[in-house]
C-alpha cells in the first residue's frame, strides 16, 4: 500500500508543481497589464559560459579521440572529392540550307571548396571541321553556397592563324529562384576584352519533362576587325528547349532558338557576305556521369 501511494505521490508532485508555475506566470501577465512592470531578464550570459572548450564533448570523452571522429564526419559530409562530367548541349540545328551542330560540355573535380573546372564549346557545319571550338580550364573557389569565383585560361581553336589564348576570370552559380547563371571576362594575348552572360531556367512541367529557357549574350570592349566582332554588344542567343529525362543522367531534347549578330559585329557580318542569324529548329541530348 506505501509503494502504490508513494507512486501516486510521485505523479501528482510535477502536475501540483507545473500549476502552480502557471498560476504564477499568469499573476505576472496581469501584473504587468495592470502596470505592474514584469520581471525582464536582459542581463548577458556570465563569463563562465565562454570560458570552457570548443567542444563540449570533450569535457567527456578523449579530446584527441574526439577530434578523429570530427574529421571522419567532415569527409563524410561532403569533404572528400568528387567528380561530374556534364554535356550540356549535343545538338543540331536547323535553318533552310544551313544546318549545323554545337556541343557544350563541362566537367570537375574537387571537394567542396576548391575545384578544377574544364570547359568546351563549339560549333561547326555537318560534314565539316568545326568553324571554331573552345576549351578552359578554371581554378573554382566557393564563395558563398550559391557562387563560386573562378580564374584560369581560355584557348579558341580558329581557322587559320587566328587563334587565341585568354586570362579568364568569372562567376558560376545559382541566383536566387533558381536562375542558372555563367558570367566571364576575357583578356587575350592580343590585349582584346570581352565578356559573356549566359543564364538558363529549368521550369519543371513534370518530374520528367522540363521546359529550359536559355540566354546568351556577348560583349567586346573594341573592335577587334580581324575576328569580325564590334565593340559594345556583338551577339545575342536565346532559345526554349523541352527535354524529357528517362533518367537524370539521359535526356534528349527538342526546342526552337534564336540568334543574332548585333551593331558593328553584324556589319562585319555583312561586309564579309555572312549569315547574321535567325531562327532556328533544335533537337539534342543532355547528359552527364
Amino acid at each position: 500500500m506505501r509503494i502504490l501511494i508513494f507512486a501516486l505521490v510521485s505523479c501528482l508532485l510535477p502536475s501540483a508543481a507545473f500549476a502552480h508555475h502557471t498560476a504564477e506566470h499568469s499573476k505576472s501577465m496581469m501584473m504587468g497589464q495592470m502596470g505592474d512592470p514584469a520581471p525582464l531578464h536582459e542581463a548577458p550570459p556570465p563569463p563562465e559560459a565562454f570560458s570552457g572548450p570548443a567542444h563540449a564533448a570533450d569535457i567527456v570523452f578523449d579530446p584527441v579521440t574526439m577530434a578523429e571522429a570530427r574529421e571522419d564526419a567532415r569527409r563524410e559530409l561532403g569533404a572528400t572529392n568528387a567528380y561530374k562530367i556534364m554535356i550540356d548541349r549535343l545538338e543540331a540545328r536547323m535553318k533552310e540550307g544551313n544546318d549545323d551542330y554545337l556541343w557544350e560540355g563541362q566537367g570537375w573535380y574537387g571537394g567542396d571548396l576548391n575545384k578544377l573546372w574544364v570547359k568546351t564549346e563549339g560549333e561547326g557545319e555537318f560534314g565539316e571541321d568545326p568553324e571554331e571550338a573552345e576549351l578552359q580550364a578554371l581554378w573554382s573557389r566557393a564563395i558563398n553556397p550559391w557562387f563560386d569565383f573562378q580564374a584560369g585560361a581560355r584557348h579558341d581553336f580558329l581557322p587559320g592563324d587566328l587563334d587565341r589564348s585568354y586570362l579568364v576570370v568569372g562567376i558560376l552559380g545559382l541566383a536566387p529562384y533558381f536562375f542558372e547563371l555563367d558570367t566571364a571576362a576575357f583578356l587575350s594575348d592580343e590585349g582584346d576584352l570581352t565578356a559573356r552572360f549566359e543564364g538558363e531556367y529549368d521550369q519543371l512541367l513534370t518530374q520528367k519533362l522540363i521546359l529550359q529557357p536559355r540566354i546568351e549574350l556577348n560583349f567586346s570592349a573594341q573592335d577587334v576587325p580581324e575576328l569580325g566582332l564590334g565593340s559594345g554588344l556583338t551577339s545575342v542567343e536565346t532559345g526554349l528547349r523541352l527535354r524529357y529525362e528517362f533518367h537524370p543522367e539521359f535526356a534528349p531534347y527538342i526546342g526552337i532558338g534564336y540568334e543574332r549578330l548585333i551593331g558593328d559585329t553584324a556589319d562585319y557580318a555583312r561586309a564579309a557576305n555572312e549569315d547574321l542569324g535567325g531562327w532556328r529548329a533544335l533537337a539534342g541530348l543532355r547528359a552527364w556521369f
